[in-house]
């Protein structure tokens, strides 16, 4: 369990929370939410141990899993299926159990033996860690999470971000952690796999606490809600479930707007009272006493709720540019004898939209990064067309440089603009101040998802390459985009999980992977793509 007193944290020099006091104990199911940069994934990393808080204490105690937004833990070479089942330190004794096999081959008897005797005590040890039925438990999580045996026998290295991401939920799920603390699980995830781990939560004994833009798994899994208000530098603790948390708040917020309505109209009444008693000397007294009464009735009373602020997220004004800026001819991909996809042909006019659908692992994310030339293409070639200017949205932010800051990532992407540019776009993106000074490494996903755009928007790309650009987003943020996505006058090829991105595209094509078949769009590829 987690017990936090008097926490304060910073980002920089800029206050994000203090004096916060609260307890997570078995059976609390707390929600965390607030807009994007107000430090909930900054406030997980601190509960899991994982960043130190600017004052306060954090106690914990029992086995506690922790899920970020960007997971790289883990070591490169291991098979995912071993990830999974070191949580329960179950993939050393399964590799020592095979060795312990094959020795059990051998001719030597010396040999044999040593390795039969060996072999008893490691199963013994594997049975006492749940054996068989924590390996089928494993898979069956994984399998839940689109995680099939071809994928759990592959090198972690050569799993796309969304593989990754969920090979460590997958992990986290299987621990039996005491407490979990999960930044946006549902990102990656396609429809089926959601309902399935929104159950999973529900019936979670332990701990919880979640990071979630999901509407669903908030109403389903909380029994808490916990709103940071970045306006306040506070949190706001609901011990109720989300929909009720819903109206509580909308409650509390008019009963606020009452009191302070009815608190200045007489704190007005007494004002006007004082300046009639100023006129004469004898009731100066009187009246000053009178004016600090009004005074202290109104600082006993909360201020206006402030709105959250919102990026202005809007696509760039395209250079002018061919009539087909980018072509693909004859792409293929395979990672070791793992072929992704192969003999894809793509032709982006000007102007074009397209959407990419297919299974997770089915090679989305890696044709955009064929396409940007991040990577290179086993088979095939990538074509500029003339004029081409590409704008490149990674969903694991790999076009940010996280050794630099803010304002260095933004002017290596606008090396023409100036200064007072840069900035201003950057402040369109919430990114003011001190902010721009921070290093990108150290931003929560919803910031790394702002600071990639910005670089867009500068970038006069009239071809975009967007994968999953609406993930880490607050739903004022996610709006915004959609938006941009409508009225931008580019060409876009998108990848995405969500229904709402596909309908502000409003697609002309669709390129469906694995195969690389090309289809005009219809109707009937909307209900693919909360699948895909």
């Amino acid at each position: 369990m987690i017990s936090v007193q008097d926490l304060e944290l910073r980002a920089g020099a800029r206050l994000l929370m203090e004096s916060v006091t609260f307890r997570l104990d078995a059976g609390d199911k707390i929600g965390l939410v607030g807009r994007n940069g107000a430090g909930k994934t900054t406030l997980t990393k601190v509960l899991a141990g994982q960043a130190l808080p600017a004052a306060g204490t954090v106690s914990r105690s029992g086995e506690i899993g922790y899920l970020p937004q960007d997971p790289r833990s883990g070591d490169p070479d291991q098979l995912a299926r071993n990830r999974i089942l070191s949580a329960r330190n179950l993939d050393d004794v399964i590799s020592r159990m095979r060795a312990a096999e094959a020795d059990m081959a051998s001719e030597k008897d010396t040999v044999r033996d040593k390795a039969m005797a060996r072999y008893g005590r490691l199963e013994a040890e594997f049975l006492a860690g749940g054996g068989y039925a924590a390996e089928a438990e494993a898979a069956s999580i994984a399998s839940n999470l689109a995680l099939p045996d071809r994928v759990l026998a592959q090198p972690l290295r050569t799993l796309s971000g969304g593989q990754r991401r969920r090979v460590e939920l997958a992990r986290i799920l299987f621990s039996g952690a005491d407490t979990m603390l999960l930044d946006e699980p549902t990102n990656h995830l396609d429809a089926d796999s959601i309902v399935w781990l929104r159950d999973f939560l529900s019936a979670h004994q332990g701990g919880l606490l979640v990071i979630s833009h999901d509407v669903e798994l908030l109403e389903q899994t909380v029994n808490k809600v916990f709103h940071l208000d970045a306006n306040r530098a506070e949190i706001d603790i609901y011990n109720m479930g989300w929909k009720t948390y819903l109206t509580q708040r909308e409650t509390d917020e008019r009963r606020r707007r009452r009191e302070r309505d009815n608190a200045q109209k007489k704190a007005q009444v007494l004002m006007d009272q004082a300046n009639k008693m100023r006129a004469k000397a004898t009731k100066a007294v009187a009246a000053q006493n009178m004016a600090r009464r009004a005074e202290k009735l109104l600082a006993g009373i909360e201020g206006p709720r402030v709105a959250d602020r919102v990026a202005a997220l809007r696509f760039p004004e395209p250079a002018p540019c061919g009539k087909t800026p980018l072509t693909a001819d004859g792409l293929s991909k395979s990672y070791g004898s793992l072929e992704i996809f192969t003999d894809v042909d793509l032709a982006i006019d000007r102007g074009s939209r397209v959407v990419v659908l297919g299974l997770n692992g089915a090679g989305k994310t890696t044709l955009l990064r064929l396409l940007s030339g991040m990577e290179a293409a086993d088979t095939g070639d990538v074509v500029p067309g003339h004029g081409l200017k590409l704008g490149y949205y990674a969903q694991e932010h790999e076009t940010l440089d996280v050794n630099r800051t803010v304002l260095e990532n933004m002017r290596s992407a606008a090396p023409e603009l100036k200064d007072a540019e840069v900035r201003g776009v950057l402040g369109s993106f919430l990114f003011s101040g001190d902010d721009v000074d921070k290093p990108a490494g150290v931003l929560s996903g919803g910031e790394k998802t702002r600071l990639a755009l910005a670089t867009l928007v500068a970038s006069s790309a009239n071809v975009l390459l967007l994968d999953e650009p609406t993930n880490n987003l607050d739903p004022a943020s996610r709006e915004e985009i959609l938006a941009a996505l409508r009225n931008y006058a580019g060409a876009v090829v998108l990848v995405t999980h969500d229904e709402g991105a596909v309908q502000a595209l409003n697609p002309e094509r669709v390129v469906l992977l694995p195969d690389g078949v090309e289809d005009l769009w219809n109707q009937t590829y909307q209900d693919l793509v909360s699948l895909a």
